[in-house]
């Protein structure tokens, strides 16, 4: 039997590592000793698309940990070095899927790993965790995976996982080439975590909506079609059409992950989204005026969270010092 890792135990992470416990020996890798106190007590039950109740292992020390055969790295980007460095060197013989959100994880996993074979994924997945031993999974659409260039992975180790994936129950596509399918979620992605950032909306239908002159399906139309012509511009032909993506997505009311991110104060992955659209235009000569303008607003939406701490602080600081 397969060992697994999965590194993060979020929404995502919590539908892998599930999962797959029914096909492989899995072990999850978190951060909190309650979570995976939480995990080892009582699993992790699914309920949603799939209903069933997982028995698997957790822990926060890699100590504990043996060699695996494969990773899955499903952290928000932001903290992809964080969250793998300490368990590395566990993957001497395996491959490790990086399957988040826009461009750069990768490389990160690979520096991290060298030597080792690293594969590059995206997944259109959605689910909500409830608990730490609880997720609901709701949109059961397909993690697209292919080998990371840079570090030679074979082929037959991207088959090797899809097919784990596929007879786990979800669902999984081994691809020669997973640029165009990255970038098909990174330009769908950028547009809508931008836009669910600024506004606070959920992913609800007005992200779809062009009917009136106000209405903000107009926007997204617009970025969507700027990342196109971004990507084209890289040589990268889509796998799936961004703009189709954001119609289905729209029905689900789904908070994306910077949209948490933004209602707690949290540091977003928009260097990874928008930010990665962004510097690819400029390196090779292409205007992205809307995904430059949303990423520096949402830079300075971050910004203003310290700021506005700082400046309150030094109120009360200034009006303690005159009493």
């Amino acid at each position: 039997m397969k060992r697994i890792l999965i590194v993060g135990a979020g929404a995502i992470g919590s539908l892998y590592a599930s999962h797959l416990a029914r096909v492989a020996d899995v072990r999850v890798f978190v951060r909190r000793e309650e979570h995976a106190r939480s995990i080892n007590d009582r699993g992790i039950r699914v309920t949603g698309r799939n209903e069933f109740h997982a028995h698997l292992k957790a822990s926060r020390d890699p100590r504990e940990l043996p060699q695996f055969d494969f990773g899955i790295v499903a952290t928000k980007a932001n903290q992809t070095r964080k969250a793998f460095a300490p368990v590395a060197h566990l993957f001497r013989h395996g491959a490790v899927l990086s399957a988040q959100n826009g461009l750069g994880s990768e490389e990160v996993v690979a520096e991290l790993m060298r030597p080792g074979f690293v594969i590059r994924g995206t997944t259109f997945m959605s689910g909500t965790r409830f608990a730490d031993d609880h997720v609901h999974y709701e949109l059961n659409t397909s993690t697209w995976l292919g080998p990371f260039e840079p570090t030679n992975t074979p082929f037959e180790l991207v088959e090797e996982l899809a097919a784990l994936l596929n007879a786990s129950g979800l669902k999984a596509e081994a691809l020669r080439d997973a640029r165009p399918a990255q970038w098909s979620k990174l330009i769908f992605n950028a547009s809508v975590n931008a836009v669910s950032a600024l506004t606070e909306l959920p992913h609800s239908p007005h992200f779809a909506a062009e009917a009136e002159f106000s209405d903000l399906g107009h926007l997204l139309h617009q970025l969507i079609e700027e990342g196109k012509t971004v990507a084209a511009a890289l040589g990268v032909e889509l796998h799936e059409d961004p703009w189709a993506m954001n119609c289905i997505g729209a029905q689900t009311n789904h908070p994306p992950s910077m949209l948490y991110d933004v209602r707690h104060r949290l540091p977003t992955e928009v260097d990874f989204l928008c930010g990665a659209i962004a510097r690819e235009a400029q390196r090779v000569g292409v205007p992205a005026p809307l995904h430059t303008a949303l990423y520096r607003l949402i830079k300075a939406k971050e910004a203003s969270w310290s700021w506005k701490k700082e400046n309150v602080l030094e109120a009360v600081e200034s009006k303690s010092a005159g009493d």
